[in-house]
């Protein structure tokens, strides 16, 4: 982000009454360990000890259902659904083998610590509840609310999604701030819902208006004395 985008962000905080932030959470606060863990290493490796394939040949089928069905539709983000789908029985054990890979980004619990103290936050996620439970086990106590638009609402994150949530929380969109790794749903969306949303390119993307990390998020919301 370069100096005059950010001198017109800071100005613009200056001019708002923010209330609430809004985070998702796989690639925002939670890093994709886990996510990549079940999806791409032991839902394949299950298929392919079920059905007698090589892991190579298993991961390469795994990966064309995934894209038949692809991110626009609820079933995409459904574990439950792709374990009936696939056959492969109950998904507790393979969620139970994955719970290592969970981690938070370097910066997440200091950041969150210190925003708590001021504002409202709130995880505004598309990722189903039975995983957000797991995902945010460390973090929880900072949220005063977790939704999920896919468990809650049965959408992906629309612009409805964030505009529930405001009527849910007694906030208007533009006392909400909301932050997320995906520049439809989390971005675009939430802008559209009239909500200030930052994108937040950990790889450096250059996207316009973008975070590298929460740092810069928490720097635009409590300056240094």
């Amino acid at each position: 982000m370069d100096l005059r985008s950010l001198a017109m962000i800071i100005s613009l905080f200056q001019m708002k009454q923010i209330e609430l932030i809004s985070f998702d959470a796989e690639g925002t606060v939670v890093t994709p360990d886990f996510s990549q863990a079940i999806w791409h290493e032991a839902i394949p490796a299950l298929y392919a000890q079920k059905n007698g394939l090589d892991l190579a040949l298993a991961k390469s089928r795994i990966r064309e259902e995934y894209d038949t069905i692809g991110d626009q539709r609820l079933e995409w983000y459904d574990i439950e659904y792709w374990f009936n789908y696939l056959g492969l029985g109950s998904s507790e054990p393979v969620i139970e083998s994955c719970l290592s890979k969970i981690a938070y980004y370097p910066e997440v619990t200091e950041v969150l610590a210190s925003l708590a103290r001021e504002y409202r936050l709130i995880v505004a996620s598309g990722t189903p509840t039975e995983l957000l439970s797991f995902l945010l086990r460390d973090i929880e106590p900072y949220f005063v609310r977790v939704f999920s638009s896919v468990s809650h609402y049965e959408q992906l994150k629309s612009p409805n999604f964030y505009l529930k949530i405001c009527e849910e929380m007694g906030v208007k969109p533009g006392q909400v701030i909301h932050v997320g790794d995906n520049w439809q749903f989390d971005f675009l969306n939430a802008r559209q819902a009239g909500i200030t949303a930052f994108y937040i390119d950990r790889l450096g993307r250059n996207h316009q208006e973008s975070l590298s990390d929460l740092t810069q998020l928490k720097s635009l919301l409590i300056p240094p004395i």
